[in-house]
């Protein structure tokens, strides 16, 4: 009896019919989040310590994603989901993906994308009932790719042949997983980024923050990836910047990032350079490593009405044999002019309601990643399909989610009459 009373004066003035709030976040929700990081690492990549077929390696990462949407499933029973626009728009982008996919221009396997995309959104409508604009899923994200970076590490000790082949042109690749340069490059950048602005907003301790971000800006440096390393420094100014007028700690950040900045760019500069360069001629780098060549390849292949509009199917994101490298080209093709719409319109709402928001740590992290992943489109595919950028984004727009209200408390009749009248207004009769 007590009990309820307390509850109901908890919830006294909540608006009738307000959306339940889960009372915490289950520990099942991180192991979801940490399931979809392991279906977006991929199958491609590297030779690895030991060889592992493609197809266990596919077996596994399909695994987790159904074994994601199992547990989510498990963990919201009643299937309460919220609001959510960016999901929404990945459900039309589904939609678009699997009308193009139908005539199978693209073979079996674009259904087969369609299924997975389906599976990963259908797990993010399932996790919105925990997207309530707090931090907790930043730190999912944070664990599951430092986890990530920690087999990178693992392989770089055991077998540094492997983990820095000459195929590769001596950059840092996954010994134990198959993961790509470009891939560390944007786990270690991201995680930097996240665990930074923490540091900024005073969420973590100095000590926790030196772990992360010295082994992950190693790796960064080792793989030598320039996307990963412009995103993340504009991306950390934009964040910083939006904290600035409202933090003390921002400023000082900000300044000190300045100078350091500053001195590395005079005293470091040859460095810097051959460092930026990764030993390429002007002409290689001139066209961003042969990826303009597939572009405009890309662009000049005739196409029907029906493939201008609806692209030709999911793929493996590549284009005459070669990697696209460019996420709104790979979403022409394979998803048409419809297809960039959305993402653009995904970009572009996320980015607004981020303006909108009240300067806050939460709306900084979500702008970091917005941006981080909008500057990483130009030359690196995955906006269009289940992806670590879509995880991104989706980590975005759990940050920029309205807190949900706490739900008005239903009492037993014979309870009722123990109740003040002030909390018996806030029930739903």
């Amino acid at each position: 009896m007590a009990e309820n009373l307390t509850r109901a004066a908890a919830t006294a003035g909540t608006p009738p019919g307000a959306a339940p709030r889960p009372a915490g976040t289950p520990k099942t929700v991180g192991i979801v989040w940490g399931l979809l990081v392991l279906n977006t690492l991929g199958s491609a990549g590297a030779k690895t310590i030991v060889p592992l077929p493609r197809s266990l390696i596919q077996m596994v990462t399909m695994g987790s994603l159904v074994a994601a949407f199992a547990l989510a499933l498990v963990a919201n029973q009643r299937v309460r989901i919220r609001p959510s626009a960016y999901v929404l728009l990945l459900s039309l982008l589904l939609v678009s993906s699997v009308i193009s996919s139908a005539s199978l221009e693209s073979g079996l396997g674009a259904l087969f994308r369609c299924f997975r995309l389906a599976l990963f959104i259908g797990t993010l409508w399932l996790l919105t009932r925990w997207w309530d604009g707090g931090l907790t899923f930043v730190r999912y994200h944070i664990r599951a790719y430092f986890a990530v970076l920690g087999s990178v590490t693992v392989g770089l000790v055991v077998a540094p042949g492997k983990a820095l082949p000459g195929l590769y042109g001596g950059r840092l690749v996954g010994a134990l997983w198959p993961l790509t340069p470009p891939q560390i490059g944007q786990y270690a950048a991201v995680i930097i980024g996240l665990t930074a602005l923490l540091v900024v907003g005073r969420r973590v301790d100095r000590t926790s923050a030196v772990l992360v971000i010295v082994p992950s800006l190693v790796l960064l440096a080792l793989t030598h990836t320039r996307t990963a390393t412009l995103g993340l420094l504009l991306g950390l100014v934009l964040a910083i910047g939006s904290l600035v007028l409202t933090s003390a700690a921002a400023r000082r950040f900000f300044s000190w990032s300045v100078l350091i900045s500053v001195v590395a760019a005079v005293g470091f500069a040859s460095a810097l350079q051959t460092w930026f360069l990764r030993g390429q001629s002007q002409e290689n780098f001139s066209s961003l490593t042969g990826r303009a060549k597939v572009w405009n390849a890309l662009l000049a292949e005739p196409r029907s009405a029906a493939q201008q509009a609806f692209g030709v199917g999911l793929g493996d994101k590549s284009f005459g044999g070669l990697p696209i490298d460019n996420s709104w080209l790979a979403v022409y093709n394979e998803q048409g002019l419809i297809g960039v719409t959305l993402v653009a319109v995904i970009i572009a709402v996320l980015g607004g309601v981020a303006l909108l928001r009240p300067p806050s740590l939460e709306r900084s992290c979500a702008i970091f990643l917005i941006s981080y992943c909008a500057i990483a489109s130009y030359t690196e595919a995955g906006l269009g399909d289940a992806s670590p950028y879509l995880l991104h984004l989706a980590l975005a727009a759990s940050l920029l989610a309205v807190p949900a209200q706490a739900a008005p408390l239903l009492l037993p009749e014979a309870s009722r009459r123990h109740v003040p009248r002030w909390a018996r207004r806030s029930e739903v009769t």
